[in-house]
């Protein structure tokens, strides 16, 4: 199962990187760290600009979908507001899914992690020399841009291919750690990948986020 799901995204982070001239870029949103344990922090980050869009199914289907129309989106399918015309987005990191469990689309209620008929919001992070007045607009209206405010989350790192029940394990693992140093979560958990499909499953990069009161 994992060999197929990665398979899949192969080919679209294949395409992504062809497009993009090769290695993908590896610019990541700014933050501070301000505390450590093993392989948990509590991260304080800059504002960031996503390009956001909602998608049905399980984790790997729901990530097929969104990166198709996110990939889409950079490649050129919009309009730069100043220039009128279309223009190429550099590829970030992290790639983030997460559980939606208010959406009208979702398939079953409530909606978990571990679920596989859900609703998932895929996000791309923006590169951060745009604001919201240079970054070219989508064409595609399933697409939001939005702008993310400085916030506090709590992360734990893991490597290997992940598939509902690893982010169901690592979220757990983070719910309790946070427990145990008295935070408090603000909203559901976000998985975060870094690496192309290609990776070997050991030097993969993959954290869950939970965001802080």
């Amino acid at each position: 199962m994992l060999i197929k799901q990665a398979s899949k995204l192969f080919l679209g982070f294949a395409a992504l990187s062809v497009l993009m001239g090769g290695a993908m870029a590896n610019e990541e949103p700014r933050y501070e760290v301000i505390k450590k344990e093993e392989n948990f922090e509590v991260r304080r980050y800059q504002p960031m600009i996503i390009a956001e869009v909602l998608v049905a199914g399980a984790l790997s289907e729901a990530s097929n979908k969104g990166f198709r129309q996110i990939a889409d989106f950079i490649f050129g399918n919009n309009e730069d507001p100043i220039k009128k015309q279309s223009e190429k987005i550099a590829m970030t990191a992290p790639v983030t899914m997460e559980a939606d469990t208010s959406s009208k689309i979702a398939m079953t209620a409530p909606v978990t992690m571990e679920g596989s008929g859900g609703a998932w919001k895929m996000a791309f992070v923006m590169p951060s020399k745009f604001t919201m007045e240079t970054l070219p607009k989508p064409k595609n209206p399933n697409i939001t841009i939005k702008q993310i405010p400085t916030q506090q989350l709590a992360v734990v790192t893991f490597s290997g291919w992940v598939d509902e029940e690893k982010l169901a394990a690592q979220t757990t693992r983070l719910n309790e750690w946070m427990a145990k140093n008295g935070l408090k979560s603000s909203g559901s958990a976000q998985l975060s990948r870094y690496n192309p499909p290609w990776t070997l499953p050991f030097w993969r990069r993959n954290e869950v986020w939970m965001k802080l009161d």
